[in-house]
């Protein structure tokens, strides 16, 4: 079938303690911590390196700072792993590294790795909800979570130049086998990996028209946790990038936060699923980015006293 997911990525980053600080509190798992590096895991097994040095198998940063240096593509079998590589080395040259990863850069300049999927199983328990002639809770109140657990990196969105769109777009289509989901032509390009069932796993976005990457979006198992996962950061003194709300393409509930790695990080629940009979969409001009985000009072007065 082809790439089943995101493996693991790696962002080139300044302050170390600050970035382990900030997974810590967002609810990963740190597995390995030197001087240098720092390695957390999601639930299921996908693995997030920071890297005050990488290594010479990455390419240079697309942007100044801290950034995404390289996405590590999951790929489901050995002679689809070779596949992929030989149709990669065919454009350019491909290393491979002591772990079994083998390393490219795609069209913007951002590494690009191939390997193994190795996905980890977890219990998935979403919060049993009420409704009338639909009750799943019975005599139990609701307890706080608290805080966030991700499961999973579901999607990756990183900006792209406007010049050169569609051949950025077409090393991940016509090499990596990616699908377009929703095209909006003023904004990027949704794709779904070929062994995904999530609305999409990538998104190239050349609205900004600069490289660099945008978000990591991080699955949760409901609504209750991107809401109290956004909380407890906020308490924590992490800095919300966008309100909650849900997003049009996709239409998962969302909460986005500036992340220290570069970027921003993202709660993500209730993505849309679809499979090969779901058509891709054209978007003439960019629909709404959200369904509904959470408004108040406050913004009104805010808006009449300015």
């Amino acid at each position: 079938m082809g790439i089943q997911r995101i493996e693991s990525v790696t962002y080139s980053i300044a302050d170390l303690d600050e970035c382990v600080r900030f997974f810590d509190d967002f609810g990963l798992v740190l597995v390995e911590r030197t001087d240098e590096h720092a390695v957390f895991e999601t639930l299921t097994g996908q693995t997030l390196h920071l890297d005050t040095n990488p290594g010479p198998l990455l390419p240079p940063p697309v942007e100044d700072g801290p950034t995404l240096r390289e996405v590590v593509w999951g790929v489901d079998t050995g002679e689809e792993l070779e596949r992929l590589v030989a149709a990669v080395g065919r454009h350019q040259r491909v290393r491979e590294s002591a772990d079994g990863v083998f390393h490219a850069v795609d069209r913007s300049g951002f590494g690009v790795g191939l390997t193994l999927a190795r996905p980890r199983g977890t219990a998935v328990e979403p919060r049993p909800a009420n409704a009338l002639g639909h009750v799943r809770r019975w005599n139990t109140a609701l307890e706080p979570l608290t805080r966030a657990y991700p499961l999973r990196m579901c999607h990756v969105a990183l900006n792209i130049a406007k010049q050169g769109q569609e051949e950025a777009v077409a090393f991940y289509t016509d090499v990596l086998g990616f699908r377009p989901t929703d095209i909006v032509k003023p904004m990027g390009v949704f794709m779904q990996a070929p062994g995904d069932d999530d609305q999409h796993t990538m998104l190239l976005c050349h609205r900004p028209d600069r490289v660099g990457v945008n978000h990591i979006a991080y699955e949760v198992p409901g609504f209750d946790d991107v809401i109290e996962g956004g909380n407890h950061m906020i308490e924590k003194g992490w800095r919300e990038a966008r309100r909650l709300g849900r997003h049009t393409v996709g239409s998962n509930v969302f909460r986005f936060l500036h992340a220290p790695c570069g970027g921003r990080v993202e709660y993500a629940a209730d993505m849309d699923r679809v499979d090969d009979s779901y058509e891709t969409r054209v978007h003439d001009t960019t629909p709404p980015h959200h369904i509904w985000a959470l408004r108040t009072n406050r913004d009104q007065d805010a808006t009449t006293a300015s």
